[in-house]
């Protein structure tokens, strides 16, 4: 029996191998991504985001733990970040996730981002594609905790987390342009600390300038509250919500799943379920596209004339620019 056989038939050990392969991108990983691109897209994607030491780790367990007790096969994806020297990932998170150990409806993985920027690795689509196809009804993508350039996960994922925590930094930190407006639903996690008043205002703040649910004006010196016009009935708009939670003692975890279930009906009755598949299907393709073309580019020019083009931009007799552009006219010629 084939491992991508044996991973449709829910076997543990082949969905482990099965990932190596296709992490490593082998052509055996490659061949079975093949075979299983047809049993995918019916898993609920989830990404879970945000900067380091905000307790991303502890509320996935939590999630995980919430969804396994309703019955649901859930896959954990943790992106750690790699050793700069090694290469290898700390794979901190099995150590947070140990209240997961043994339970047959949990599977988790985790994966260096071998130096992938946007917080997500390159393999991180197709290794979501293998979960898929194993039948996982919900599959959480924690990722490396890089800050605002993480944008990636909004691209892959159905519905986006972005987890902020009180007293890590000033207000402003947490609403720079970059890593909220990616948001499906805000959490304030650690909330039991001081200070998750002014951190919620903040945040509250930029999504009523985004979303603006009420206009505020002065009338002869006195503030006047009028609330916005709603939006159309066949124009939804999906206004991000703000949860409070304490993940390390489980508070506020059912809201937030209800917060998610309420996403995942908006984006099926809306229509956008579709779009969004669209948008991470072609991420990928296009990504697949771009790293093919210029591996096939590369294996077809000579060693000597990329060695002489780069010993000309490192002499500063020709940009990079410029230099590019001539390797390129010369593979039409």
């Amino acid at each position: 029996m084939s491992l991508s056989q044996a991973l449709l038939n829910q076997d543990r050990l082949a969905l482990s191998r099965l990932l190596t392969h296709v992490e490593n991108n082998s052509e055996e990983g490659r061949k079975a991504l093949d075979e299983l691109y047809p049993h995918t897209g019916k898993a609920h994607l989830i990404g879970i985001t945000g900067a380091p030491g905000t307790g991303k780790s502890t509320l996935v367990n939590q999630l995980a733990l919430q969804y396994s007790k309703e019955g649901k096969r859930v896959a954990i994806l943790a992106v750690d970040p790699s050793s700069p020297f090694t290469g290898g990932a700390v794979l901190g998170d099995r150590v947070r996730m140990r209240d997961l150990a043994g339970d047959p409806n949990v599977f988790i993985r985790s994966m260096a981002s071998r130096g992938s920027l946007g917080g997500l690795a390159q393999a991180t689509a197709s290794m979501v594609q293998v979960f898929d196809a194993a039948g996982f009804d919900l599959i959480l993508i924690e990722t490396v905790g890089a800050g605002q350039a993480e944008v990636d996960i909004a691209r892959l994922a159905h519905t986006t987390l972005v987890v902020e925590a009180p007293g890590l930094g000033d207000d402003i930190q947490a609403i720079k342009a970059g890593i909220l407006e990616i948001a499906d639903i805000l959490v304030v996690n650690k909330a039991d600390r001081p200070g998750v008043e002014n951190s919620e205002r903040a945040l509250r703040g930029m999504l009523d300038m985004a979303h603006p649910t009420q206009r505020v004006f002065h009338h002869h010196g006195q503030r006047m509250v009028v609330p916005a016009q709603t939006p159309k009935a066949d124009d939804p708009l999906w206004i991000p919500v703000i949860k409070r939670t304490v993940a390390k003692d489980g508070v506020g975890i059912t809201d937030l799943v209800e917060a998610i279930e309420d996403h995942i009906t908006f984006l099926r009755e809306g229509g956008e379920w579709a779009a969004r598949e669209r948008t991470q299907l072609q991420t990928t393709f296009e990504t697949l596209l771009r790293d093919n073309l210029f591996a096939r580019f590369l294996d077809e020019l000579s060693p000597e004339i990329y060695e002489e083009t780069l010993s000309n931009i490192m002499l500063r007799k020709q940009s990079p620019w410029s230099a590019a552009e001539a390797l390129l006219d010369r593979r039409r010629a």
